[in-house]
């Protein structure tokens, strides 16, 4: 028992020692397991509780740990809103507003002098909307022969106005200016060259920001769904109006592209020739994808106010980041890893988490240029008709058939013939998506592994790399038989990859075509991407002249 007792004293004692020697020099690393000299080491269950010098309360200066960071590139935003703001402030206190009709902050989206076409006519529209009447802007190059022959439709790019070359009206640089002219691509010498803006758009045609002749406001999102065959169809009243009963050729890159097929689709016996550049036959789930994104966006900017915010502030900031996506898509990252590499905008200075990297400074300046030169309802109208672009058979006999009931209904009803917008809104699903087994199982059968798929309610149909297009859109394609076909692809497209245009000639070819010419640039030919047919005036546009003759 007196044995006991010393050595509880004994351990009284050193750990009193322990403490006293922890408060007059902190610094000193204890080891708490220590034992006294002669004395086992304790256990961590005896050891009496006491706090470690890190589980002190931190003592407060006042002052933080480390300064705020800075964030010029919000500060921007936040500024051009308040520039706008004040814009629709001063134009609000300087008129009289009776209507969402008079002018404010918003741009006028314009890009110089054009043509206008007005159709009194309307035009029904695939989904069940109409236009009750409608304006084409478009612009023209060379001179129509007597026989109005030698004319060639160029269709443009999802957000490409009709300037697609420098006219006297208007001498800036088109987006096509190399491609356009004596010799060139589309030469004028032998050709008259017609380029407009498609409805829905925002510079000369209408579109959203326009005016609904029916109560004098502008459309906003009161303008009707729409589909690429829609815009030819006004195209071509275009056509009628200039007294062209058959194009030479029907020329369009990306979105243009498709317009090129389905202006053939649509109007067979009024397309002699066919280009199609860096476009599909039927929209795929990445392109689709990266064009939704795009409008989410811009819907979650705050400004975009369901559509109705002109007079007031646009969407700039949703625009700005729809722009900086969309180039992502446009470009390709071997030439990214040329031009940009891992190379800082100023090496010098401490990272940011503003745009520091020189690839982000490029992306911030795609969506600065862009913010406030394209109207947000445009890319929003204009981008969902490409994700609905199919040129199946089963699509095109369905649009017919809703378009024929649409104009009975009208002809017996009168008026909107039972026709509400709402029809044509989507709603999220009651179930969210769930993956499916039984294709993962077939995918990997067929060595495709799980990235490629495109699923319907009948199944899988797809269609990629090394396999043949479905039955369903050679059977959509089988009117272009006989047409002169020029299909063009990039490899380093990411956009509209390679397979894709590969498809449509195979899908031609198939249905039983011969005059099929299938171009594609390889890397070594092209890094630009997407972008190419804007950039490469050699293969792209020697390839167009040759095939044009």
């Amino acid at each position: 028992m007196k044995s006991r007792t010393k050595v509880t004293s004994s351990l009284r004692q050193a750990s009193a020692a322990l403490t006293r020697a922890a408060g007059s020099n902190p610094a000193t690393p204890l080891c708490h397991n220590a034992a006294a000299p002669g004395m086992r080491p304790l256990t961590a269950a005896a050891q009496p509780h006491r706090r470690h010098l890190h589980d002190q309360p931190p003592r407060r200066s006042g002052a933080p740990s480390n300064p705020a960071m800075s964030f010029p590139c919000v500060d921007a935003l936040e500024s051009r809103s308040a520039t706008l703001r004040q814009q629709a402030a001063a134009a609000s206190a300087s008129q009289t507003r009776t209507d969402s009709t008079s002018s404010g902050p918003e741009p006028s989206y314009t890009v110089g002098a054009t043509q206008i076409f007005h159709s009194n006519n309307p035009l029904l529209l695939d989904h069940g909307g109409r236009l009750v009447e409608f304006d084409i802007a478009y612009e023209t190059w060379g001179e129509m022969n007597a026989d109005r022959t030698n004319v060639i439709l160029l269709h443009t790019g999802l957000s490409a106005s009709s300037h697609a070359h420098s006219t006297a009206a208007n001498p800036q640089p088109g987006w096509w200016e190399k491609f356009i002219g004596p010799g060139l691509a589309l030469d004028t010498n032998k050709y008259f060259v017609i380029c407009t803006n498609v409805i829905g758009g925002c510079y000369g045609s209408t579109g959203p920001s326009s005016i609904d002749p029916s109560d004098g406001k502008r459309y906003a999102t009161r303008f009707p769904l729409l589909t690429i065959t829609d815009m030819v169809r006004a195209q071509f009243r275009l056509l009628d109006h200039l007294g062209v009963e058959k194009l030479h050729a029907s020329v369009g890159s990306s979105m243009g592209g498709m317009q090129s097929l389905a202006a053939a689709v649509a109007f067979p016996e009024r397309v002699g020739r066919i280009v199609s550049i860096s476009a599909c036959a039927r929209s795929h789930p990445y392109s689709i994808a990266m064009r939704y994104v795009q409008r989410k966006a811009i819907l979650n900017d705050p400004n975009w106010n369901r559509g109705y915010y002109y007079g007031q502030i646009p969407p700039h900031v949703g625009m700005k980041l729809a722009r900086e996506i969309a180039t992502i898509t446009y470009r390709s990252g071997p030439e990214w890893e040329q031009r940009f590499g891992r190379r800082r905008a100023d090496k010098d200075k401490p990272p940011a988490l503003c745009p520091d990297f020189l690839v982000e400074t490029y992306l911030d300046h795609a969506g600065e240029k862009f913010c406030l030169t394209y109207d947000p309802n445009s890319l929003i109208y204009v981008s969902k008709a490409m994700d609905l672009f199919d040129l199946g058979r089963e699509n095109q006999v369905a649009i017919r058939a809703k378009r024929a009931e649409r104009e009975k209904a009208l002809r017996e009803g009168g008026g909107q013939g039972g026709y509400q917008q709402d029809a044509c809104s989507l709603t999220l699903p009651d179930t969210p998506y769930e993956e499916q087994p039984e294709h993962h199982e077939e995918f990997e059968r067929d060595g495709l592994g799980f990235g490629g798929s495109s699923f319907g309610s009948g199944g899988s149909n797809y269609s990629g790399p090394g396999q043949k297009p479905p039955a369903d859109l050679v059977a959509g394609l089988s009117v272009l038989w006989d047409h002169p076909v020029l299909v063009m692809g990039v490899a380093s497209d990411i956009l509209f990859p390679a397979w894709q245009q590969r498809e449509i000639a195979e899908a031609l070819r198939m249905a039983g075509n011969r005059n099929v010419a299938h171009y594609e640039l390889s890397e070594e030919q092209s890094l630009f991407g997407h972008d190419t047919f804007l950039l490469d005036v050699k293969n792209v546009g020697g390839m167009v002249r040759n095939f044009l003759g």
